[in-house]
Order: C-alpha cells, then structure tokens, then sequence
C-alpha cells in the first residue's frame, strides 16, 4: 500500500527549531534500557539551556536513567496541516535540588501523576534531530484501503 498524491519533502530540522519546539510542549517519551530491552516512559519535561529535566519518583525510570547507558526523548506535535517530531539523544544525569534548579526549570515542571516526584534528572544532549512534513488527508489512504480490500475476491 503506497500514496500516489504528490507529496511535500520532510523537512530536516536544524538544532535551533528542534529546541524552539520542544519549549511549545510538556511531554515526551523517555527511552531507557532496562536488562537489555528498551522501556519508554512518559515524562512531563522543560527545556534548560540546551538540555531537558524532568521530574521523576523512586524506581525503573530513575535507576535506568542513572545508569551508565545513554538515554533518548522524543516529543512531537501538530497542528492543522503539520506535524513534527524531536529526537534528544544523550546521558542523563541525576542533579541535586540546588536554589539554581529550583527556581529555574524546576520551578514550572509539574508531573501529571501524584506522588513523591523528588528526582530531577537532566539530559545532556549528544545528538539533537528532527523532521517536520505535511500531513496527509485520511481520505488519501482510504482509497488504497478500499482497493486493497476488494483485492482476491470474486
């Protein structure tokens, strides 16, 4: 199954517009290994400097995030005729609550979920990546459904 309809190129994004969109959203999808598969998290986050934090409790995330292993986050978003995804790859690095953090990014980042959120965790970035591209109408892929479907029968 394919699209005929003349398609807009994706736009490679550079690292500026990566962050600038970041900072328009909250959440994004944590990646972490964990015993050798990858677990993804959601996570509230802000953008600081050219890093993310976010907030996390005791447990997977922070010991995965902790860990010697590198990390991703990914966030996305659209609008009416666009849609966007942002790539943070990097270490993540496990930062005391300092006056600096607190009325800094740690001031405006609330989880979503109760609980004792006392860890905030910093993603210094080693790559940063992102594509931008237009969305298709639904009723362009509907046509190939329906073609597909009457494939094979009598």
């Amino acid at each position: 199954m394919h699209n005929d309809a003349p398609q807009t190129p994706t736009e490679v994004l550079d690292a500026g517009t990566c962050w600038d969109l970041l900072r328009g959203v909250s959440v994004g999808h944590l990646a972490v290994l964990v015993d050798g598969y990858p677990e993804v998290f959601p996570v509230n986050f802000k953008v600081d400097q050219q890093s993310v934090v976010f907030r996390t409790g005791e447990g997977t995330k922070l010991r995965a995030a902790g860990g010697p292993l590198a990390v991703a986050l990914e966030a996305d978003g659209h609008d009416t005729s666009q849609a966007w995804s942002v790539l943070v790859k990097g270490r993540a690095v496990i930062l005391d609550p300092s006056e600096e953090l607190l009325t800094g990014a740690g001031l405006t980042l609330f989880p979503w979920q109760a609980g004792e959120k006392d860890h905030f965790v910093r993603i210094v970035p080693t790559a940063v990546s992102g594509r931008r591209f237009t969305i298709t109408s639904p009723l362009t892929w509907w046509n190939h459904v329906g073609h597909a479907a009457g494939r094979g029968t009598a």
